[in-house]
């Protein structure tokens, strides 16, 4: 039996609701997932993440090893306990970090270079996954190659042909029966690519399935036929997990081909300096015209920091240098983009999906 089943709910064209249930718990979805890099998500704690209703935050496998290092996670418990969260937890595989710090790779896996003090680790598939095991999180990635868009057709192909290698070892190396394993989807834009790289991952039947490479530099344009193609290839009765993306356009339209969750760290990224998401697009809250503003961020947010906090307050506060200033707004973005996936839940469970993504895109497309 696989550690994540999932049953689906209700569906909406591709769009669809359901539950997760893993080995430690279940989730629901669609769902974003905020991103805890180092163990908190940014000016948070797990008391804010229970308050806001989060059900699963992710962690980053590279940070933690480095500091405080997985073994030290794994003396407290692993990361939930760790970190005091009672939730799931998700740990990427530092996939990412291939495409962002440019490390060394081969055919066998990547030396890095620590952002902390320089000194060099080296990074396989097997390694990834006894890291993950020791970090303890709910679901771990599988070590993948995340090439920059545009690239060269022949790096795509590398970074397909390694992924799915990396990703049969990962498979073989995983021992944790009360873990799940997810792989993932690789292939640029490629359509064809895609489809072989999903072909190729569920062969190898994981428990969820990832799709990276995305939201990498292409336009969205882009981005949604070669996500599509995936999908139409990964099996109904998994979750479907689109990595590091979490705008509200890509949201409602990755939810529309079939897509079950999601992370990104946009909404504290930008929180911290000053914008929040609303109803309307984006508030600069900075800006001068709202120093007199005694209206919330979002009068449509049921968020504790809009039913408390004027536009006036807050930017008084970035003015001054308050750290509180982007507590608030970091607050402020996650509550407002899990308030958008219990909106999708909904409009999906009443079948009128297509209209909310109207209105989402009439604001954000």
């Amino acid at each position: 039996m696989h550690p994540v089943r999932f049953e689906l709910a209700a569906s909406d064209g591709f769009a669809r609701t359901g539950v997760a249930h893993t080995a430690q718990g279940s989730y629901r979805t669609p769902c974003f997932m905020p991103v805890g890099t180092r163990g908190a998500i940014k000016y948070l704690s797990a008391a804010d993440y229970e308050r806001l209703g989060a059900e699963i935050v992710l962690g980053n496998t590279y940070h933690l090893m480095l500091r405080p290092g997985a073994e030290t996670v794994a003396h407290f418990g692993g990361l939930g306990k760790f970190s005091a969260w009672g939730g799931l937890t998700l740990t990427d595989s530092g996939g990412f970090q291939v495409f962002s710090l440019e490390p060394k790779v081969d055919d066998d896996g990547v030396t890095f270079k620590s952002t902390y003090d320089g000194s060099l680790h080296r990074f396989t598939p097997e390694i990834a996954v006894r890291t993950q095991e020791l970090l303890g999180a709910d679901i771990q990635m599988v070590l993948d190659v995340c090439p920059p868009l545009p690239s060269r057709p022949e790096v795509v192909r590398l970074a397909v042909e390694r992924t799915s290698m990396w990703a049969a070892r990962a498979r073989v190396a995983h021992q944790r029966t009360d873990q799940a394993l997810f792989g993932i989807v690789q292939g640029g834009i490629d359509e064809a690519l895609r489809v072989e790289s999903a072909q190729r991952t569920v062969a190898l039947d994981f428990d969820g399935y990832g799709i990276g490479g995305l939201s990498v530099g292409e336009t969205r344009h882009e981005m949604l036929p070669a996500l599509a193609a995936a999908l139409a290839h990964l099996p109904a009765d998994r979750p479907r997990y689109l990595m590091g993306v979490g705008d509200p356009a890509s949201l409602v339209e990755a939810v529309g081909l079939g897509v079950d969750q999601f992370d990104c760290v946009m909404q504290t990224r930008i929180g911290r300096h000053g914008t929040a998401l609303t109803g309307e697009g984006k508030l600069h809250v900075k800006n001068a015209k709202h120093a007199l503003d005694d209206g919330p961020l979002d009068a449509q947010c049921a968020c504790e920091v809009c039913a408390r906090h004027s536009r006036g307050y807050i930017r008084h506060l970035f003015q001054v240098g308050e750290p509180t200033a982007a507590r608030l707004v970091s607050l402020h973005n996650v509550s407002w983009t899990l308030q958008l996936m219990d909106r999708m839940k909904a409009a999906i469970n009443n079948g009128c999906f297509q209209s909310l993504r109207s209105d989402v895109l009439a604001v954000w497309g």
